[in-house]
């Protein structure tokens, strides 16, 4: 999901979500306009997201204790790539998520003054929020991943110490 090295934005996580809580709301409203009822949602659910953006902040330190110059072992690159991909992967999951729970509390709000429906909203809302510390958890860490902050906006390659190398100059 890297566009021109960018990673993903938060634009078109925000994207995800918009359009899943609309087509979501719109199956919902069509599904309970003919009798059925909204698909169960529990407590344990919210658990298993937050312990799921945990997961993905915790595999995230290494990479960047390693980038800070931390580190006491060598980082295997593929670890790096695969923690920016489940980093990646989490803020797109947690949009979607979110978007989910979302069209569901759009569904309940006309009959938020009935107190059963009134308990069931807010677990919908603390799911909610869980598919959204998802795609916090998810943004931070392509952020402490990311390789080159010093360089963007910069024209050639840059070795080590950060001095232009002769063969990347613009004018070739």
């Amino acid at each position: 999901m890297v566009t021109g090295g960018r990673g993903v934005s938060l634009r078109r996580v925000l994207l995800v979500g918009l359009v899943v809580t609309a087509f979501a709301y719109l199956a919902l409203r069509i599904w309970t306009a003919q009798g059925g009822g909204l698909p169960p949602s529990s407590w344990g659910a919210l658990i298993v997201l937050v312990f799921m953006a945990c997961g993905v902040f915790y595999a995230g330190l290494p990479v960047r204790r390693f980038l800070r110059g931390q580190a006491k072992k060598p980082l295997n690159p593929i670890r790096a790539m695969r923690t920016v991909v489940l980093a990646q992967a989490s803020a797109l999951t947690g949009a979607l998520v979110t978007g989910w729970y979302l069209a569901q509390v759009l569904v309940l709000v006309p009959d938020f003054d009935i107190a059963s429906v009134r308990s069931l909203v807010w677990r919908l809302v603390a799911l909610a929020a869980g598919g959204v510390l998802m795609v916090v958890a998810g943004l931070l860490v392509q952020g402490m991943c990311r390789v080159d902050k010093d360089d963007r906006g910069h024209e050639g390659e840059r070795d080590r110490a950060g001095d232009q190398e002769p063969n990347s100059s613009p004018e070739r």
